[in-house]
């Protein structure tokens, strides 16, 4: 309820002032609304009682074993399974011009394979993670001078829709498994990470796959608007979809099932209490994924598109920066995986991080980029005028923060751009884009990549706050407390001391 409530209320306003919306559609988004907070219900319960144990047993085997070649082959396998079960991924494959849809998601599932291949090596060796991602973004930008220009935004976004509510529980989990069976000080901060390397993979695959593809010329699909002129036709508009997303999930969560009973058969063995409970769990997060995904996508996209178009066609078009900054800032709670990462790290911190924090910092970080979003919308700026810049500006701060926070900031990027950001965020730019006549495919698309940017900076931000405070206080403490020169005292009164 706190996660959608506050979009509801914003959306009503809107509708009912300055951007009037039709009936029909206004139906549809809160119906979404409905589907969206069951679904939130059921894959929340459904991911802390199926995917995050998963994970965690899975990762601990793995290192147990201390065989190096089982665990970066079955890693390898873990990744390519879990992206291209990501219904995310699925969405985005559909609106990129000129790449086959398969061909789209394998590239982009090789990419994650390989990656969390790394990501796991860095763990299992204590590798620091701040001079790993420069290496990598570094490649990222390098190659952005041999890209088209209408697939850089593409690829960037597909750094941020691979790291959505099926990938986020079972990898972030994965990592705690790991990190458990290391005995040394830096162990629990490097349990956080494996998100962050996850989300390279996909931009160089794409980035690699764009020079094979020539994308230029073509033009991205707009999103279909939902008329119901009754009641019993709009409740079709959702029970027509329902069956469509109930496959999708099943093909999504089965090779997840499969590999994790195949762990179960040869290696696990866990008792029949436990698994039930796995299974049950894994229910849960079927039924809310169906949910969430048939209120998000038949609710929420085209409600997302016609209010850009509305908002864009204003005497003065740029209200839809603050409005999109307001609207950024209350959507990333209703982000599924959010809830599962803000978890995790107060418990990984024993609330030294509190979900509360956590959930302000990546707030105050998508609302800026929204803004920054809409202000390339209407402008037609490059997204490169961002990400280098930003980036850049993450990757130096590193340096300066606890190995935790960078750790967690850049796991915190790939996590807030899920499928509400690609259900409403997404649609909402390229409506805006429709209306002053822009390129989609070069304006609207980077929505997902500048929302996973922001909070890499705002998090590590904390993070040195935090740092800085705690650095004031072991000063003050050892200004207040009195020095005592103990060579000067007899042993009973050291003793004593």
């Amino acid at each position: 309820m706190q996660a959608v409530l506050p979009i509801i209320c914003i959306v009503l306003v809107l509708c009912f002032t300055i951007a009037p919306i039709s009936p029909s559609i206004l139906l549809c988004f809160l119906m979404g609304a409905v589907f969206i907070l069951v679904g939130m219900m059921f894959f929340t319960l459904g991911a802390e009682m199926s995917m995050t144990p998963m994970g965690e047993r899975v990762g601990s085997c793995l290192t147990k074993s201390r065989n190096l070649w089982l665990i970066i082959l079955v890693s390898f396998l873990l990744g390519f399974i879990v992206t291209i079960s990501e219904p995310d991924l699925q969405v985005l494959a559909g609106q990129v011009p000129a790449v086959p849809n398969m061909v789209f998601i394998l590239s982009v599932a090789v990419g994650v394979g390989a990656f969390l291949v790394l990501a796991l090596l860095r763990m299992l060796f204590g590798i620091a993670l701040p001079p790993l991602l420069i290496l990598f973004y570094l490649a990222v930008f390098v190659l952005t001078l041999s890209v088209p220009a209408d697939f850089l935004s593409i690829a960037f976004d597909s750094g941020g829709v691979t790291t959505g509510p099926m990938t986020v529980p079972f990898i972030m989990a994965l990592g705690v498994g790991i990190s458990s069976i290391r005995s040394d000080r830096h162990a629990a901060d490097d349990s956080f990470g494996l998100i962050a390397l996850c989300s390279v993979g996909p931009i160089l695959a794409v980035m690699i796959l764009s020079m094979i593809y020539n994308p230029q010329g073509s033009a991205a699909p707009e999103a279909a608007m939902l008329e119901a002129d009754n009641s019993r036709q709009l409740w079709e508009l959702f029970s027509s979809e329902v069956p469509t997303y109930m496959k999708e999930i099943s093909i999504s969560l089965l090779p997840i099932f499969l590999f994790f009973m195949s762990f179960q058969i040869f290696m696990l063995r866990l008792s029949k209490r436990t698994m039930a409970k796995i299974l049950i769990g894994l229910t849960y997060t079927y039924v809310g994924l169906v949910l969430f995904l048939t209120g998000a996508n038949v609710g929420f996209m085209p409600a997302g598109n016609y209010l850009g178009q509305v908002l864009a066609r204003q005497k003065h078009p740029e209200i839809i920066i603050p409005i999109a900054m307001l609207i950024g800032f209350f959507i990333v709670k209703a982000e599924p995986a959010v809830y599962v990462l803000n978890k995790q790290v107060e418990e990984i911190t024993d609330g030294a991080i509190s979900a509360k924090a956590m959930g302000m910092g990546l707030s105050i970080g998508v609302s800026i980029s929204l803004g920054l979003a809409m202000i390339r919308v209407l402008t037609g700026i490059s997204i490169l005028y961002f990400m280098l810049p930003g980036y850049g500006v993450a990757l130096g701060i590193s340096f300066f923060v606890p190995r935790l926070y960078t750790a967690i900031a850049f796991d915190s990027g790939g996590v807030a751009s899920g499928p509400m950001t690609a259900a409403f965020l997404l649609p909402l730019a390229q409506g805006a884009c429709t209306s002053i006549g822009g390129n989609i495919v070069t304006d609207a698309f980077g929505v997902v990549a500048m929302v996973a940017m922001t909070p890499l900076i705002t998090i590590q931000v904390m993070g040195l706050a935090s740092k800085i405070a705690g650095s004031r206080k072991q000063a003050w403490i050892a200004r207040e407390t009195p020095a005592i020169s103990l060579d000067r005292l007899e042993e009973d009164a050291i003793i004593e001391l």
